[in-house]
């Protein structure tokens, strides 16, 4: 299923109105984490999968990337990508991640920024990227942390004075769709383990580099709800290359 919520102009004012997409990767509470363990972007091609705004392809091509190829399903998405972030150096492609096709071995670098959770088979697209990547070439991605989607609702449990009581962890082995409720309104994700994320990797010749449990960072700790995000992981950092 390739949903394109994001094209809902609702659903799309709403993203728009985020701190990540007001300020751009300093507003990502994982970029700090993300940034750390980048890959040295200069003399490379990179793909950029589920782009965006376009926020990540202009930070490769600002630090070196000789191109930058940005995919997304979006529209709406790619229209805010050529407008703030155009660089001669970047294309922008109006796709779905599952549908692409590239010759093989094409890039130093594949990329993706919170995509991977909206794509039913991991394995499938995973099998692609090895292809797709240079030997030795690198994968970096982020995705919702397992815990996060495996109850599907992504919300707390709350209290009959709606305080935060505990976050739901629920049918974590049972992988698949989820209807989770992202900014209001319903999105279908998929949950898979964290078992499944890795070995999938390790299985298609990946050598892994860094796996990470972003925590927020420390000067966002002052906004509501920040503090919350403590008790639990939502997101999961990845960073693999391509055996030789």
């Amino acid at each position: 299923m390739k949903e394109n919520k994001y094209d809902e102009n609702s659903f799309f004012q709403k993203y728009s109105e985020m701190p990540r997409s007001i300020y751009g990767l300093e507003g990502a509470g994982e970029w700090p984490a993300l940034q750390a363990i980048l890959p040295d972007f200069h003399g490379c091609s990179m793909l950029d999968l589920g782009c965006g705004y376009g926020w990540h392809c202009k930070y490769a091509a600002n630090h070196g990337a000789l191109h930058v190829t940005g995919i997304d399903l979006s529209e709406k998405m790619l229209e805010i990508a050529r407008k703030k972030n155009a660089d001669p150096k970047i294309t922008y492609r109006r796709t779905a991640m599952e549908d692409l096709s590239f010759p093989a071995e094409t890039f130093d670098i594949v990329f993706s920024s919170l995509a991977f959770h909206y794509v039913r088979d991991f394995d499938a697209l995973s099998q692609n990227i090895r292809a797709w990547l240079k030997p030795g070439g690198t994968l970096l991605f982020s995705v919702e942390h397992p815990v996060f989607t495996a109850y599907g609702s992504q919300d707390w449990y709350y209290d009959e004075n709606g305080q935060i009581l505990h976050f739901p962890v629920d049918n974590y082995y049972y992988e698949g769709q989820r209807d989770a409720v992202f900014l209001g309104e319903h999105v279908v994700k998929y949950h898979r383990t964290l078992t499944t994320y890795l070995e999938t990797l390790l299985r298609l010749g990946f050598r892994l580099e860094h796996v990470i449990e972003p925590k927020p960072p420390k000067e966002l700790m002052h906004l509501d709800g920040m503090e919350d995000e403590m008790r639990r992981p939502m997101m999961l950092l990845i960073r693999a290359k391509r055996k030789i």
